[in-house]
């Protein structure tokens, strides 16, 4: 029988569906030490360390909703969130996806792989959908791993928003879960900036340690003195934009606006990535990525991106300059104080009184109105006023303020001291630092009016 016969009878090849390809690339993925190690971590350690701090008499004031780690269970993963937006997000992403392609560029399995499926692009889709069902797998383990750390440690207490008013354990499991979801915006657009470079750079190192360059870049970026249309055109900020879901009203318009810049980078990366994979040479056992590719596929478009997201964002909103301004902060300030005086007159056992009872108003002033009234800094000054049904003489209270760059403000009160002086009061979780001495605000950036 000649050959030509033989090869007639022979059936052929077929490609490896993506399903197959995808389970098989999940295994390799599961069977590292490295990522079974993460998913311990992430399942464990949350939850040690959430109940470990409610536990001590010293919180962690300084982060957001630090302080109220004592008082509520829903505290420790907004703690967490903030934790992990910094740091182990942009970490866990480069493990995982910064990885997933230079790994076989380092073991030169990419011709077996090749033989085996068949198609460059089901490689590309199996790869990606691996390595974001980790990912998603560890962001769930943090999650759920520190919400369950503070209810043990604290219990299901109600929560103090940003804006002062109580958020009761249903509400606040719900936001807290947002808070989650929306931080998986940003780390989506770290993943894809992972697949990216572990692409266009192959075993080089830089290709496992971009998406924590590129986070490490925005959170600096974050800290200085930028204007609102840059600062929610990096998707950075999308770590930060879930703190407008502790307000009443949510502040919607920057939040919407940072998840939908997060993914807008994540396609794109993600569209780079597949365009580069399947256009390389695998021919090559040595193919170690190309600068010159990476820079005109990587850094030009999410560049040219970031262009067109400043000038939509600066069209669609009348806001300039830091979005730090004056009237918004004093309207915030008076907010904040109004719930909390409501907080403090019901733990002290006084007449009840309502927001419109009280009329609280607040003047701010910045560098003891030297320099311009607005911008971040720790020169705010700040006089509350308010009034009390029955009581002809008006009250007032002195507040420093320390506001971030985001928005973000500590208020640390400066007097009166029965007021707004350290003094415990008795809670129904034990005894607490009066509600007025030192609270967390938040100043909306994006004017909306």
């Amino acid at each position: 029988m000649s050959a030509t016969v033989v090869a007639e009878h022979v059936a052929p090849a077929r490609r490896v569906s993506v399903a197959r390809s995808y389970r098989f690339e999940l295994v390799k993925l599961v069977s590292q030490w490295r990522i079974r190690l993460l998913v311990l971590a992430c399942w464990v350690a949350p939850a040690l360390f959430v109940a470990g701090v409610s536990r001590q008499s010293t919180l962690p004031s300084d982060t957001l909703f630090g302080r109220w780690m004592h008082a509520t269970g829903w505290a420790g993963p907004l703690v967490m969130l903030g934790f992990a937006g910094s740091w182990a997000l942009p970490l866990l992403t480069s493990l995982v996806a910064g990885d997933v392609f230079a790994a076989e560029d380092r073991l030169g399995t990419w011709r077996h792989l090749l033989v085996a499926v068949r198609s460059p692009a089901r490689i590309f889709v199996a790869k990606a959908l691996a390595s974001l069902t980790v990912i998603l797998v560890l962001v769930a383990g943090l999650a759920g791993s520190s919400a369950a750390g503070g209810l043990v440690a604290v219990g299901d207490q109600p929560l103090v928003g940003l804006d002062g008013h109580l958020l009761a354990p249903g509400d606040a499991a719900g936001r807290v879960l947002l808070a989650w979801l929306v931080a998986l915006a940003p780390t989506l657009a770290l993943a894809a900036i992972g697949l990216l470079g572990s692409v266009a750079l192959g075993r080089s190192s830089m290709g496992l340690l971009l998406p924590v360059l590129v986070a490490l870049a925005m959170q600096v970026a974050q800290m200085l003195p930028l204007p609102v249309a840059v600062r929610l055109a990096l998707p950075g900020y999308a770590f930060i934009a879930w703190n407008g879901l502790f307000t009443s009203p949510a502040q919607l318009a920057p939040l919407l606006t940072a998840v939908a810049v997060s993914l807008a980078w994540a396609l794109l990366a993600t569209a780079l990535a597949h365009l580069l994979f399947v256009r390389r040479d695998f021919t090559n056992p040595a193919y170690d990525g190309s600068g010159r590719r990476a820079f005109t596929f990587g850094v030009l478009p999410l560049a040219a991106l970031t262009a067109v997201t400043v000038g939509a964002v600066a069209a669609a909103t009348p806001s300039t300059g830091s979005g730090i301004e004056q009237d918004k902060v004093q309207k915030s300030l008076a907010t904040v104080f109004a719930h909390l005086y409501r907080q403090q007159t019901e733990q002290l056992h006084r007449p009840a009184v309502t927001e419109a009872q009280l009329r609280t108003s607040a003047a701010c002033t910045k560098s003891d109105g030297q320099a311009a009234q607005e911008g971040a800094g720790n020169d705010w000054r700040c006089v509350v006023s308010w009034h009390l049904p029955g009581v002809a003489v008006t009250g007032t209270a002195v507040y420093q303020l320390d506001i971030t760059s985001d928005g973000r403000f500590v208020a640390d009160g400066d007097g009166p001291k029965e007021v707004n002086g350290y003094f415990l009061v008795r809670t129904s979780t034990g005894d607490a630092p009066n509600p007025l001495w030192q609270f967390d605000g938040n100043v909306e950036l994006l004017d909306t009016h």
